[in-house]
């Protein structure tokens, strides 16, 4: 197991500002390092690059699209570097690239630099491409008061990373864990013996909490509201079911729209006057925004 280097305090103030707790999501990228680095060493870069090499590196977009894991990125140089790196971040998160756009340059030994190159691009390209694609779909809502969510279908282990990229990319995040808010799905209304015995003992067990009712029929969503719901989640509703819905509804409850939902039918679902859009896809099946590391032309150090 690598000793890392501490990160900086410019880095762990950045992780903050994010809302990415610094102590997990540096485990989480030391764990990133570890599994490249393999237990040995890099024997490409030691057999081919001299130790006091130094230069800079660009990280650059090959693609358009929207920026996110600036703070995490450098958490993976600074783990890698130390003291000895540089990093001049020159696009910020929740900020649009054009192929050929450089994201961030960092400076230091040449060996390192390669070392935490495949690491730091996998973070970026990874979060910079659900920010992208979610911001397709916030494109698709504009002129309606919908807003798009993600959902729990996130990456084991890098929830909190996802989540973050949706918010740079202009989405809302849906409850981080189990314990955050009630959702009662099917198999709870199933266990419960039906929608308001499920919401009567959530309200009883967890009074204060915020509770969220699944249903698949305008009878559902009756019996959802008579209970209470805070929010209503309609599965597999048609457009035409979701204008009835949120006529049903006459403001009593938000209201949220999942289930087959495509970027092609969002403004039509958005037009049907819903609050919400739950999306997964755009944590658990958004491509990765193409971003590519060059190297700049290297000096000797004494």
């Amino acid at each position: 197991m690598t000793v890392w280097n501490p990160i900086s305090l410019e880095t762990d103030k950045a992780l903050e500002r994010a809302g990415l707790p610094p102590g997990s999501t540096v485990q989480l990228l030391e764990q990133a390092l570890d599994e490249d680095l393999g237990g040995g060493v890099d024997v490409t870069t030691v057999a081919t690059v001299p130790k006091r090499q130094f230069t800079s590196l660009d990280l650059v977009s090959r693609d358009a699209g929207v920026v996110a894991g600036i703070a995490p990125t450098r958490a993976v140089f600074d783990l890698v570097m130390g003291d000895e790196v540089q990093i001049d971040v020159v696009i910020e998160d929740g900020e649009r690239v054009q192929p050929g756009d450089r994201i961030l340059r960092v400076t230091g030994p040449t060996r390192a630099l390669l070392l935490a190159e495949r690491t730091s691009l996998n973070v970026l390209s990874h979060l910079s491409g659900i920010a992208t694609q979610t911001d397709q779909w916030v494109q698709q809502l504009r002129g309606s008061k919908a807003q798009v969510r993600d959902t729990r279908k996130t990456t084991p282990g890098l929830r909190s990373l996802e989540k973050y990229a949706v918010r740079c990319g202009g989405g809302r995040n849906h409850r981080m864990s189990l314990s955050d808010a009630a959702l009662v799905k099917d198999n709870h209304v199933l266990a419960a013996g039906g929608v308001q015995q499920a919401f009567a003992a959530v309200r009883e067990q967890f009074p204060g909490i915020a509770v969220e009712i699944e249903v698949d029929s305008l009878e559902q969503l009756d019996q959802a509201l008579a209970a209470g719901a805070d929010l209503v989640l309609l599965d597999n509703f048609s457009p035409e079911q979701l204008t009835n819905a949120v006529r049903m509804n006459s403001g009593r409850a938000r209201l949220e729209a999942s289930g087959g939902l495509t970027l092609e039918s969002a403004a039509v679902v958005a037009g049907t006057g819903v609050d919400y859009i739950a999306v997964g896809a755009i944590t658990h099946s958004a491509p990765v925004l193409d971003i590519g590391a060059d190297l700049i032309e290297p000096e000797e150090r004494i």
